[in-house]
Protein backbone atom coordinates (compact mmCIF):
# COMPACT_ATOMS: atom_id res chain seq x y z
CA UNK A 1 0.00 0.00 0.00
CA UNK A 2 2.88 2.50 0.87
CA UNK A 3 5.59 0.69 -0.38
CA UNK A 4 6.76 4.00 -2.75
CA UNK A 5 7.84 5.36 0.74
CA UNK A 6 9.95 2.29 1.45
CA UNK A 7 11.30 2.26 -2.22
CA UNK A 8 11.65 6.08 -2.17
CA UNK A 9 13.82 5.82 1.09
CA UNK A 10 16.49 3.41 -0.15
CA UNK A 11 16.23 4.94 -4.09
CA UNK A 12 17.55 7.90 -1.97
CA UNK A 13 19.61 6.35 0.23
CA UNK A 14 21.34 4.53 -2.80
CA UNK A 15 22.13 7.81 -5.23
CA UNK A 16 23.97 9.18 -2.46
CA UNK A 17 25.84 6.18 -1.80
CA UNK A 18 26.91 6.41 -5.89
CA UNK A 19 27.51 10.49 -5.74
CA UNK A 20 29.89 10.18 -2.66
CA UNK A 21 31.67 6.65 -3.66
CA UNK A 22 33.64 8.39 -6.23
CA UNK A 23 36.16 10.51 -3.72
CA UNK A 24 37.86 7.49 -2.12
CA UNK A 25 41.76 7.34 -1.87
CA UNK A 26 43.85 4.63 -3.90
CA UNK A 27 42.83 0.93 -2.71
CA UNK A 28 46.47 -0.76 -1.68
CA UNK A 29 44.93 -3.95 -0.70
CA UNK A 30 41.46 -5.70 -1.65
CA UNK A 31 40.05 -8.73 -0.41
CA UNK A 32 39.81 -11.55 -3.21
CA UNK A 33 37.05 -12.51 -5.38
CA UNK A 34 36.43 -15.66 -3.20
CA UNK A 35 36.21 -13.53 -0.05
CA UNK A 36 33.93 -11.06 -1.29
CA UNK A 37 31.54 -13.80 -3.12
CA UNK A 38 31.51 -15.31 0.42
CA UNK A 39 29.24 -12.43 1.81
CA UNK A 40 28.31 -11.05 -1.29
CA UNK A 41 25.85 -13.96 -2.20
CA UNK A 42 23.87 -14.28 0.67
CA UNK A 43 23.74 -10.55 0.98
CA UNK A 44 21.82 -10.58 -3.06
CA UNK A 45 19.62 -13.43 -2.05
CA UNK A 46 18.87 -11.98 1.26
CA UNK A 47 17.80 -8.57 0.01
CA UNK A 48 15.89 -10.14 -3.22
CA UNK A 49 13.52 -11.88 -0.06
CA UNK A 50 13.50 -8.98 1.28
CA UNK A 51 12.46 -6.62 -1.98
CA UNK A 52 10.61 -8.74 -3.97
CA UNK A 53 9.72 -11.80 -1.94
CA UNK A 54 6.96 -12.74 -4.41
CA UNK A 55 9.99 -14.15 -6.49
CA UNK A 56 9.92 -16.95 -4.01
CA UNK A 57 6.36 -18.03 -4.04
CA UNK A 58 4.04 -18.61 -1.67
CA UNK A 59 6.52 -20.10 0.71
CA UNK A 60 6.61 -18.37 4.40
CA UNK A 61 4.49 -15.71 2.38
CA UNK A 62 2.26 -14.84 5.65
CA UNK A 63 2.93 -11.97 8.54
CA UNK A 64 5.27 -12.87 11.35
CA UNK A 65 3.65 -9.62 13.07
CA UNK A 66 0.58 -8.14 13.44
CA UNK A 67 -0.97 -6.31 9.82
CA UNK A 68 -1.30 -2.86 11.05
CA UNK A 69 -0.24 0.76 10.44
CA UNK A 70 1.57 1.18 13.48
CA UNK A 71 4.14 -2.16 12.19
CA UNK A 72 4.24 -0.13 8.64
CA UNK A 73 5.29 2.90 9.96
CA UNK A 74 7.65 0.90 13.11
CA UNK A 75 9.12 -0.58 9.87
CA UNK A 76 9.94 2.87 8.32
CA UNK A 77 10.89 4.38 11.17
CA UNK A 78 13.82 2.03 11.34
CA UNK A 79 14.57 2.41 7.63
CA UNK A 80 15.11 6.13 8.07
CA UNK A 81 16.79 5.67 11.49
CA UNK A 82 19.18 3.06 9.53
CA UNK A 83 19.86 5.08 6.73
CA UNK A 84 21.15 8.16 8.27
CA UNK A 85 23.11 6.41 10.30
CA UNK A 86 25.09 4.93 7.32
CA UNK A 87 25.36 8.51 5.93
CA UNK A 88 26.68 9.72 9.31
CA UNK A 89 29.27 7.07 9.41
CA UNK A 90 29.92 7.45 5.53
CA UNK A 91 30.36 11.27 5.66
CA UNK A 92 32.78 10.65 9.13
CA UNK A 93 34.54 7.80 7.64
CA UNK A 94 35.72 10.53 4.57
CA UNK A 95 38.20 9.30 1.67
CA UNK A 96 38.43 6.03 3.56
CA UNK A 97 35.08 4.28 2.75
CA UNK A 98 35.16 1.67 0.25
CA UNK A 99 32.35 -0.67 -0.65
CA UNK A 100 34.77 -3.76 -0.52
CA UNK A 101 37.17 -4.66 1.62
CA UNK A 102 40.27 -2.92 1.56
CA UNK A 103 42.64 -1.04 2.63
CA UNK A 104 43.08 2.55 1.15
CA UNK A 105 46.64 4.72 0.83
CA UNK A 106 47.35 6.20 4.28
CA UNK A 107 44.64 4.56 5.75
CA UNK A 108 42.91 5.57 8.83
CA UNK A 109 41.79 4.42 11.70
CA UNK A 110 38.81 6.62 12.71
CA UNK A 111 37.59 6.38 16.08
CA UNK A 112 35.31 9.33 16.90
CA UNK A 113 31.54 10.38 16.02
CA UNK A 114 29.56 7.22 14.58
CA UNK A 115 32.50 5.21 15.28
CA UNK A 116 33.08 5.99 18.88
CA UNK A 117 29.74 4.24 19.67
CA UNK A 118 30.17 0.88 17.02
CA UNK A 119 33.19 -0.16 15.07
CA UNK A 120 30.99 -0.88 11.74
CA UNK A 121 28.34 1.83 11.83
CA UNK A 122 27.72 1.44 7.96
CA UNK A 123 26.36 -2.15 8.70
CA UNK A 124 25.04 -1.29 12.08
CA UNK A 125 22.59 1.25 10.49
CA UNK A 126 22.30 -1.09 7.53
CA UNK A 127 21.13 -4.07 9.60
CA UNK A 128 18.61 -1.52 10.71
CA UNK A 129 17.14 -0.39 7.80
CA UNK A 130 17.06 -3.85 6.58
CA UNK A 131 14.88 -5.10 9.94
CA UNK A 132 12.90 -2.14 9.01
CA UNK A 133 11.80 -2.82 5.43
CA UNK A 134 11.60 -6.42 6.83
CA UNK A 135 9.09 -5.26 9.32
CA UNK A 136 7.67 -3.00 6.89
CA UNK A 137 7.09 -5.83 4.22
CA UNK A 138 6.05 -8.20 7.23
CA UNK A 139 6.05 -11.54 5.64
CA UNK A 140 8.33 -14.63 7.00
CA UNK A 141 10.16 -14.58 3.78
CA UNK A 142 11.16 -10.89 4.61
CA UNK A 143 12.58 -12.07 8.17
CA UNK A 144 14.50 -14.91 6.63
CA UNK A 145 15.95 -12.69 4.56
CA UNK A 146 16.83 -10.24 6.78
CA UNK A 147 18.49 -13.14 8.67
CA UNK A 148 20.77 -13.70 5.62
CA UNK A 149 21.61 -10.40 5.50
CA UNK A 150 22.88 -10.41 9.11
CA UNK A 151 25.08 -13.51 8.08
CA UNK A 152 26.29 -11.92 5.59
CA UNK A 153 27.41 -8.66 6.96
CA UNK A 154 28.62 -10.27 9.74
CA UNK A 155 30.94 -12.60 7.82
CA UNK A 156 32.27 -9.12 6.05
CA UNK A 157 32.72 -7.61 9.17
CA UNK A 158 34.76 -10.31 9.98
CA UNK A 159 37.38 -9.95 7.42
CA UNK A 160 37.47 -6.46 7.43
CA UNK A 161 38.25 -6.82 11.37
CA UNK A 162 41.22 -9.42 9.86
CA UNK A 163 42.35 -6.49 7.86
CA UNK A 164 42.59 -3.66 10.16
CA UNK A 165 44.02 -5.74 12.85
CA UNK A 166 46.84 -6.77 10.93
CA UNK A 167 47.20 -2.74 9.24
CA UNK A 168 46.79 -1.23 13.23
CA UNK A 169 47.70 -3.98 15.48
CA UNK A 170 47.56 -3.15 19.08
CA UNK A 171 45.73 0.12 18.16
CA UNK A 172 42.78 -1.51 16.62
CA UNK A 173 42.93 -4.14 18.90
CA UNK A 174 42.58 -1.33 21.83
CA UNK A 175 39.50 0.19 19.86
CA UNK A 176 37.87 -3.62 19.56
CA UNK A 177 38.33 -3.90 23.39
CA UNK A 178 36.40 -0.62 23.87
CA UNK A 179 34.23 -0.67 21.17
CA UNK A 180 31.30 -2.89 19.95
CA UNK A 181 31.11 -4.46 16.33
CA UNK A 182 27.53 -3.88 16.12
CA UNK A 183 25.52 -2.49 18.50
CA UNK A 184 26.65 -0.47 21.58
CA UNK A 185 27.13 -1.88 24.66
CA UNK A 186 26.29 -5.20 23.34
CA UNK A 187 27.74 -7.16 20.43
Amino acid sequence: MYGWIVFSLWAAWSLYWLISAGDTKATVRRESAASRASHLIPLVIGVLLIVVPQWFGNWLAGPPLPRSLTTYWAGVTAIVLGLLFTVWARVHLGRNWSGTVTLKDSHQLIRSGPYAWVRHPIYTGLLLAMLGSAVARNDWRSMVGFALVVASLVRKLRIEERFMREKFGEQYASYARDVRALVPWIW
